[in-house]
This record gives C-alpha cells, structure tokens and sequence, in this order.
C-alpha cells in the first residue's frame, strides 16, 4: 500500500508516519506537509517521501506526479481551538476544512496503481464536531459546526464518487501520549474532560486506527473517540503479538 499522510509534522501524523513505516503492509509513505518530514529514529528512509507543498487548495503538476499511485490518504491537516483564536475566521475555515475538499478532490483524479480498488481517505476532525445546525454547541459552536460542515461535504463526495473513493471521519476528543506532558496541556485536559466531558484517546492508539482502516478497509464511516481507543487498541497488541 502507497499511505498519503497529509499534515505530516503534526503530533499525531508524526505517530502515524513511525508506525506505517514498520506496518508490514505499507510499501511507501507519502508525507506531505508544508516542510521537510525527518526519518522517525530506527525507520526505513528508502519507504518515506516527504512532499512539500506550499498551496493546498491549488497543487503544482510536481506534488501531484508526487501523489499519484496512492491506495490511501490520511488528512490531519486542520486548527485547533486554542490556535484558532489567533487566525481570522476565513483563515481557520480553510485549513480545517476548505484544504481537505481540495485534498480529497485532486487526490482522487490522479492515476492510481490499482483503479479497480476504491482510494480510502480518513479525515481527522473532532468528537465535538457537528455536522446537524440545529444542534449547534454552546461552546465553540461555530468552529464544531465548520468542522461537522467538512466531515458532510467529504463522506457526501465519496458516496458521490460511484466507488472511486471510500470515506471515513475520525473523531478523536483529548489527544493526549508523549511530548504532550506539560502543566498548561495537563491543565487543559483536566478542564477539558471534568468541565466538557471530552473523551481521551493514547495518540498510539488513534495512529494505529488510523493506519488498521487505510490497510485493512473501514469498520463504518464514521469512528467515535471509543472506537478509535478499541481499534487502536486491538491493532496495536497484535502487532506486539507478531514481534514477540
């Protein structure tokens, strides 16, 4: 399998990209991202290929021959809340959500190895992502309903795709693992689960998910903080199992 992993500097593309790189069914990782993707430590250079891409509405022919042969994409590309405040609307809007239209669009016309197969794409977002109006959020209820807008217009352009692409949504709450250990992200957390009551998910186990639904197929087309923790979970002691 040829893995697309867009936004591939980010805390949970930087798990994603270590463990598709020993995945025995991953023949090549494309990280794309807006600078160099290092080698994790211990990896196989000769499977990654790091991919700059400086407009990710609009890719040069050069990202694209890049791109193309690809069996799946895995799309992390997107602001949080906390970042959010600092950009403008339109801004945020683009990134979280404008850049992954484009990204699935342009992803699925290029020409693939295998064309009898359906191109898998995982779009990241939000366990409190809404994709009903009605059912605004009282908190960051703009941002959860743009979020909810993406995760419709991806699984809705893949029903569309007569079988071209297969669409899931991930929706992780507190991603939470190594490098994410300091007072102020504990605080948030703490915040975030007793006041919110957002769910957690270990970023080895959503990375796992992540990587066992582009392989093996998706479980259903849209994956809850629980299922992300079962799956990844489940995937990640067999692979222990295999090592051992």
């Amino acid at each position: 399998m040829r893995l697309i992993v867009a936004g591939s500097t980010g805390f949970v593309a930087t798990e994603l990209i270590h463990q598709a790189l020993s995945h025995p069914a991953v023949s090549s990782v494309v990280a794309l991202g807006r600078r160099q993707t290092p080698v994790p430590p211990g990896a196989d250079p000769a499977k990654l290929k790091s991919v700059v891409c400086d407009d990710f509405e609009h890719y040069p022919d050069s990202v694209k021959h890049e791109l193309a042969g690809a069996d799946a994409c895995i799309w992390t590309i997107a602001v949080t809340p906390s970042r959010a405040r600092t950009m403008s609307w339109e801004h945020v809007c683009k990134i979280s959500r404008d850049y992954a239209i484009a990204g699935i669009e342009t992803i699925s016309r290029l020409p693939r190895h295998d064309a009898s197969n359906s191109l898998r794409f995982i779009y990241v977002s939000g366990s409190n992502a809404e994709r009903d109006p009605a059912k605004k959020p009282w908190i960051l209820g703009d941002y959860c309903l743009m979020r909810g807008d993406a995760e419709s217009r991806i699984l809705t352009f893949a029903q569309q795709s007569e079988g071209a692409v297969q669409a899931a949504v991930a929706k992780p709450g507190l991603i939470d693992g190594p490098g994410r250990s300091g007072p102020l992200v504990k605080a948030l957390q703490t915040v975030g689960c007793t006041v919110f009551g957002l769910p957690q998910v270990q970023v080895s186990e959503i990375a796992a998910t992540l990587l066992d639904q582009a392989v093996n197929g998706f479980e259903k087309d849209t994956l809850l903080n629980d299922d992300l923790v079962r799956i990844g979970q489940r995937a990640l002691a067999t692979r222990r199992q295999a090592a051992s």
